[in-house]
């Protein structure tokens, strides 16, 4: 799985090291305590919003606003259905129903999931001639940060074009557990969109 973040490419490359924890929720996570993830060391969180064009979340108002209320730095994301509708469909729906981000240091850029397809057909059933494979095309990389899925003990090799990634999700358990490539100021730069 790769998950694209848009629009801004922030971090640089760094050794493991004391970097910004967070989280990724959904509806899946009901009403999430976020007091006690902000005491677990949860710095920044981000929360489904919407997937292809005809859903939103119910918890993602709860979820959004109950994280940054915990003081925690939250974006929201788009789980892409390539089969359903453009990209451009489901950028405008993402950003009517939530996705709208503001450098104010305290949202992180709207993010995309895209994933093999959990509901069936290969490739949600399009041709190649209909889709480009984010993770051998290099055209991605020098205008979107990368989010990638790898539940390992370390990042592993990256998709075309990325030379370092800027989240992390290393772990599905007890909740999906993402690392922020840098360290607390380079999150808050990349919250400001500098």
């Amino acid at each position: 799985m790769a998950l694209v973040v848009s629009g801004l490419v922030g971090a640089t490359p760094v050794e493991k090291r004391a970097q910004p924890k967070g989280i990724d929720v959904s509806s899946y996570q009901g009403n999430v305590d976020w007091a006690a993830q902000k005491s677990a060391g949860i710095t920044f969180a981000y929360i489904k919003a919407t997937e292809g064009t005809g859903y939103t979340s119910s918890y993602f108002s709860s979820q959004y606003t109950g994280s940054y209320n915990a003081g925690i730095i939250r974006g929201a994301y788009h789980f892409a259905r390539p089969d359903v509708s453009s990209g451009a469909t489901q950028a405008n729906y993402f950003l009517a129903h939530g996705g709208g981000w503001s450098a104010d240091g305290k949202t992180l850029p709207g993010a995309l999931d895209i994933e093999y397809n959990p509901y069936g057909a290969t490739c949600y059933g399009l041709s190649a001639a209909s889709m480009t494979c984010t993770g051998n095309s290099g055209a991605f990389a020098s205008t979107n940060a990368l989010w990638i899925a790898r539940y390992s003990s370390s990042v592993g090799a990256l998709p075309a074009g990325w030379a370092y990634h800027t989240f992390w999700q290393y772990s599905s358990s007890p909740i999906d557990q993402d690392y922020f490539n840098g360290d607390a100021a380079g999150l808050s730069r990349y919250a400001k969109g500098s």
